[in-house]
């Protein structure tokens, strides 16, 4: 068994037994929702279990950056998520899937939603197992800073956006208002585009390890801010939620920022 097959399943097997305990966890908290603050958690865990099993005096440069910059992103997306739905009941979207399939919800969710995510996780991870058991230690490189230019761009874009979010809901005087100040003036999902970033640039330096046959990683994340679960997802019915976001839309940029355009009214 190669080192990458090793990392490959050990990892699917710690991703699918967290992924159902924390199923069970829903099933009594009646909220699949806590599948959300998990998922920078689950890279972290698997990229820390990639690492305890090839051995910290083996690790590279390399190793130690990824894990850091893994760990980082992770960390500050699940504690910002956690704080965000604490208190605040499951979210529409898992609502809305538990009056649709009704009773069998709750076998449903586990395949759906939590194993699903799971799978996910765990394919978008790959490039970061593949460039810590890389048998050729190639030393740092430009594509390393290059791609940690790129990861912090996008960790920028991701925290600052989620604070500027965060600060304008806490104002009453917001509610069903619009957001369309700071980051989120040159972009509608900064938070989005902030993502993309951080996946290309984790590639990137794992490009440079050696790893640049996992591209079908970053595409598939890609893929799935722009036409899945991202941005296409939440443009379905926010229109109807908010009236105003069409004049939003028409002004700012729905992905890439850019210098926001002139009202069609202008």
């Amino acid at each position: 068994m190669t080192p990458l097959t090793e990392a490959l399943l050990n990892s699917l097997v710690l991703t699918g037994i967290t992924m159902t305990c924390l199923w069970l966890v829903s099933l009594v908290l009646r909220d699949a929702s806590i599948v959300d603050p998990f998922w920078g958690t689950g890279f972290v865990l698997i990229t820390w279990l990639t690492f305890a099993v090839m051995g910290s005096q083996q690790a590279s440069g390399r190793s130690w950056l990824l894990a850091a910059l893994t760990t980082i992103w992770g960390g500050r997306l699940s504690l910002y998520l956690l704080r965000r739905n604490l208190r605040h009941g499951e979210d529409r979207r898992y609502r809305a899937m538990r009056e649709s399939h009704g009773p069998r919800f709750w076998w449903v969710s586990l395949f759906t939603v939590f194993l699903l995510q799971g799978a996910i996780l765990w394919i978008v991870s790959i490039p970061i197992q593949a460039a810590m058991v890389a048998t050729t230690m190639k030393p740092l490189s430009w594509l390393d800073l290059a791609g940690f230019a790129v990861w912090s761009l996008g960790v920028f874009f991701e925290a600052v956006g989620d604070f500027q979010m965060a600060q304008f809901q806490a104002d009453p005087q917001n509610v069903g208002r619009v957001m369309d100040r700071g980051l989120w003036r040159l972009t509608r999902h900064p938070n989005y585009f902030g993502d993309f970033c951080v996946w290309w640039g984790l590639y990137m330096v794992a490009s440079a390890g050696g790893a640049a046959w996992t591209i079908f990683a970053p595409l598939l994340m890609s893929y799935l801010l722009l036409r899945v679960s991202g941005v296409a997802l939440l443009e379905q019915t926010i229109t109807t939620r908010r009236p105003e976001y069409l004049s939003y839309q028409a002004t700012t940029s729905s992905f890439f920022p850019w210098i926001p355009r002139r009202s069609p009214r202008s």
